[in-house]
């Protein structure tokens, strides 16, 4: 077993706190009741904003160590893989800013983030993919890699409103939900996520389908990977086409983001954990 030394998790473990670190400014300053005067709000945001682009740029450079490897392989196990997919859905949340109003989206994506920069110091890939070295299975992984981070934003969107609709009945909100769009604004954001979520999930199943041939010299095995993964598919072609035709929202479209969004889980990562981790498998 291949342990790590201090210094090879020291960096890990910084990045982890930087993000931890903001989490916790953003929680003070947005979510405390004492937190924020009104007047600073608007260049309290641009300051925050910007200042998670020291993390992420640490984050990045980790990652890029992490996982290029100079004979071109691609060292993308578990803990690497979770780490990957959260730097993307930090980076997606940190752009998608400018178009949209996500910043409370923060107080979530910041700390799930912080735990994801440490994964690889705890769960190291011990080996590459095979395979790696041809560009269809590079763009395979960073489809799928790209499809995750849209659920992993799409699932902490329907946190959040899910958090917002029970404060409104409650009549109680505090300042970072009052800033936040009206509830059908976040829905319909919500639905343009899955639907981009959707895509890239489709062309990450189609790819795997049609390449396997070329990638593993046999046609794609119907295992506990294909199967979760299909049944993801399925959950959110339902949950958008019960929005189509019977205009499915609020609880019922929580259940099936989080639903879709666990098969999905399951369906790469937890297997990944269950090899490399429960069995011992690179």
């Amino acid at each position: 077993m291949y342990t790590r030394n201090v210094l090879e998790i020291l960096p890990y473990l910084v990045n982890a706190l930087l993000y931890a670190g903001l989490a916790f400014y953003v929680w003070r300053t947005r979510w405390s009741p004492a937190g924020g005067t009104p007047g600073a709000e608007s260049a309290f945001d641009v300051k925050q904003h910007y200042a998670v682009l020291v993390p992420l740029g640490l984050h990045g450079m980790l990652l890029a160590r992490s996982i290029f490897a100079p004979d071109d392989g691609l060292y993308l196990g578990v803990g690497n893989a979770v780490s990957a997919i959260l730097w993307l859905t930090v980076l997606i949340y940190w752009l998608g800013n400018f178009f949209y109003r996500l910043d409370g989206m923060q107080s979530l994506v910041l700390p799930v983030a912080a735990v994801a920069a440490f994964v690889p110091a705890v769960f190291p890939s011990l080996k590459p993919l095979p395979n790696t070295e041809l560009l269809v299975f590079k763009i395979h992984i960073l489809i799928a890699m790209a499809a995750y981070s849209l659920f992993t934003i799409a699932s902490l969107h329907v946190l959040l409103m899910a958090l917002l609709e029970r404060r409104l009945h409650d009549g109680t909100l505090p300042q970072a939900l009052r800033r936040l769009p009206p509830l059908l604004a976040m829905e319909s954001l919500l639905f343009r996520i899955i639907w981009a979520g959707f895509i890239l999930l489709t062309l990450t199943l189609a790819s795997g389908v049609v390449f396997s041939e070329d990638l593993f010299g046999r046609a794609a095995k119907f295992n506990h990977k294909t199967v979760f993964g299909a049944l993801s598919w399925i959950v959110f072609a339902l949950l958008l086409g019960g929005r189509f035709v019977y205009g499915w929202r609020g609880r019922v479209a929580v259940r099936w983001t989080l639903a879709g969004f666990l098969m999905l889980v399951l369906a790469y990562i937890g297997s990944k954990f269950v090899l490399e981790v429960i069995l011992g498998r690179a």
